[in-house]
Parts: structure tokens; sequence; C-alpha cells
């Protein structure tokens, strides 16, 4: 089946070093393009799938992002239970969606997206591109890895979700890695060509790398520690010491990927329009809570276009 996708796609690209975004992304990038979305949908599971189809139809001109298209946990569900019309499991489900989604025309922008920073538009950073939306609707999911204690105390202060984005202001230092999966392998060799040493601790099996610096741990370590910055991260062989610690991972918590949205715990806080406390950002599927279900992630989908729609219709009369 053909795959219907904008890869590296339009919107705007960043020139010059890659540095850490402060206050503002304007600090750091430079935009080459200045094409504004009327919605960026921030994820690539059933909620940011659902989302951009109900945008299409309202013919709004939106960019879907995500890291993956629909998820290996969708394409690896033995069976779907609780979905209205489908009978069979996950890899069926998949090839349905892209069915649809190739006869509606709806365009996939592959990319992790690193932060979002709210102004008079929205800039949203996926590796070396940044995409300007008026509007953004969250639907990144939840982690299927559970937070290390200390891990939200030190978010800007040691602790990142992004490799590209902060991999050189650990030239020379110890950092370590948490890594999910096997497709963020890369991004520890990336780490590797910065650090002196990357202490790379694998969630899955058969874990390999290619450079002599990265220190291969097969365990979850316990917990992020220090003072004004990361120090160390506790581990069963005691206290390593590091600059820095990377969770290489799906879903970032949302509070690390928008700062001042209000979370309670990993779950954002949100209206029944799908609303947040920021004008503008809304949010939908797993990232709002349980149940976390397929059925629930469309319908929440579609009513965030509505209301991203309606704030658009509003903020123009």
């Amino acid at each position: 089946m053909r795959i219907l996708a904008e890869k590296d796609g339009a919107a705007a690209f960043i020139t010059g070093e890659r540095a850490r975004l402060t206050t503002t992304p304007q600090a750091c990038y430079t935009l080459s393009m200045e094409k504004i979305y009327d919605c960026i949908v921030v994820g690539g599971g059933i909620a940011g799938y659902s989302a951009a189809l109900t945008l299409k139809s309202l013919k709004r001109d939106a960019l879907w992002l995500g890291a993956e298209l629909y998820g290996e946990k969708l394409r690896a569900a033995e069976y779907v239970r609780n979905y209205p019309a489908l009978v069979g499991g996950g890899a069926l489900f998949a090839e349905r969606l892209e069915e649809q989604r190739e006869k509606e025309g709806v365009l996939f922008t592959q990319g992790r997206a690193d932060a979002v920073y709210a102004g008079d538009v929205f800039t949203v950073t996926a590796g070396e591109n940044a995409y300007l939306g008026r509007t953004v609707i969250l639907a990144t999911g939840v982690s299927q890895a559970g937070a290390v204690k200390g891990e939200e105390n030190f978010l800007g202060r040691g602790v990142s979700y992004c490799a590209v984005c902060d991999g050189a202001l650990y030239r020379g230092k110890v950092v370590a890695a948490v890594v999910a999966s096997e497709k963020y392998a890369e991004e520890v060799e990336y780490l590797a060509g910065f650090a002196s040493c990357v202490h790379a601790f694998c969630l899955y099996r058969d874990a390999r790398f290619h450079a002599p610096n990265i220190v291969l741990h097969r365990e979850v370590p316990r917990a992020v520690e220090g003072g004004l910055r990361v120090e160390r991260l506790l581990c069963k062989e005691g206290a390593l010491d590091v600059a820095g610690v990377f969770f290489l991972r799906d879903a970032a918590p949302p509070s690390a990927l928008v700062g001042g949205l209000e979370t309670e715990g990993a779950q954002v806080i949100t209206g029944r329009d799908g609303s947040t406390n920021l004008a503008g950002l809304f949010a939908a599927g797993d990232v709002t809570g349980r149940p976390y279900q397929y059925a629930k992630a469309a319908g929440e989908g579609l009513v965030a276009a509505y209301s991203a729609h309606a704030y658009l219709a509003k903020e123009r009369a």
C-alpha cells in the first residue's frame, strides 16, 4: 500500500548551530519559511489521526506531526475489542486506517516533537525543524516507561528528552541515557559523538552499539540526584557521576514538552472541549488520562479539532 506522507517537509527549517531553547525559540532558531498553519497536531496515534482527519474535513490548513504513524502498540495488538465496527487485531486496524488516510489525503509529517512554545503563534520544534501554528492539539499519548524518581525535578537542569537538541551541551562530559526501544539507538550513538562516556540503560533486549565510549546497562535506574543540576544517577551498582540524563522514549511528560501547561502527574488537565490552561492549546487521547482506549482517543481527537476550529473562527471574527 502506498504511504502518503511528508517527511522533513514544509514549514520552517533551522539554520546555524542547534542550541538549547531557553525563553523564546527565536533566540536559537532561524526560521527560513514563514508559513503559519491553522493547527499543528502533535502525535501520530489514533487521537492525532482523528484530529487531523476532522481538521481536513473542516478545511483547516493543519500539520500532523508524529514520531511514528499509528504506533507500534496498535500494530502489535492481538485483538481490538472496543472499537466499533472493527473485528480483528491491530495490524488490520492499521491497514483500515491507512486506506482511509490515503483516500482522504491526510498528510503525515514524521518527526518527534521535543518542545511546544506559546506566543503570538505556537512554535513546535522537532529535531532540526520548527513549525508555526495558530493552535496546537497535543495528542502525544503516554510513555510506556515509568518515570524515574527525580526525573521531573531536574527538567531543564540536566534532564532532557532529545539527544539531537541537547547533546552538544555535554561535550566531553559523562552522561546517561535511559533508552525505551531500539529505534532510539541512533540517538545514543549521536550522544557518544559529544560525551566522553554514555551510560546506556536499555529497556529492551539485545541492545548493541558501535561507539566504544557507550557502556551498556541492563536495568532501570532508580533515581536522578543532584543539587542545582543533575550530579548522579542511582542504579544497582551504586551511584554514577553524570552531568546529564537523557530519557529517550516515545512520549515525554507533557509538562516537559509544553512550559506552563497545567498537569496532574502525567495527565494534562482539560475541559470537556479539550481546552487546556493555555489559550489555543488543546489535548486529546491518552495524554488526558484514562481510560486508555482507542475509541476514547478517536472521540477526543474529533472534539479537540472542532474546538480548535471554533477558537480560530473566534480569533478572526
